[in-house]
Order: C-alpha cells, then structure tokens, then sequence
C-alpha cells in the first residue's frame, strides 16, 4: 500500500485523465481515479493514484503535494487503508 496516495484540493473540472497526466511525470501510475458522488456523477474533490513502485510514489509526494493545479493547491499523501 505504499505505493498509493490520496490526492486531495482536487479542482472540480478534473478527471481520471488528467489526473493520470499530473501524475505520470513521476513515474510509471497504475491506477489514478478521480472519486466521483454516486447520484450526481460530479467529482468528490479528491481521488488515488497508485505507482507501479514506491520509489516514485515517493518522488510524487514529494514533488505534487503542494503543487497548484488550476489555481489550486493539491494535497499529496499515502494512502490510509478504508476503516472497516
């Protein structure tokens, strides 16, 4: 699990797409989906990105949290494991 992050700030306009495209600069993404409300379909605000490794999970950590994506500033974290 060290290797997913927890996006957050997202702005709204975002998708899984360009998601992916924030994140692919740091290395090799897996999965990175946008978590969208189950009625109205609209974007939460946040979503997950998992790497292939930890090393550039790392790096996206290190070089997204913080980092202004449509005039807003994202917020880049592991992953908490869903509470049961």
């Amino acid at each position: 699990m060290k290797n997913k992050l927890f996006v957050g700030s997202l702005p709204w306009a975002t998708d899984d797409a360009a998601l992916m495209e924030i994140f692919a600069k740091f290395g090799e993404v897996v999965s990175a989906r946008v978590v969208t409300d189950r009625e109205s379909g609209r974007s939460r605000g946040f979503g997950f990105v998992e790497y292939a490794d930890d090393a550039s999970a790392q790096a996206a950590i290190e070089g997204a949290d913080g980092m202004m994506v449509e005039g807003r500033a994202i917020s880049v974290s592991l992953a908490r494991p869903k509470a049961e």
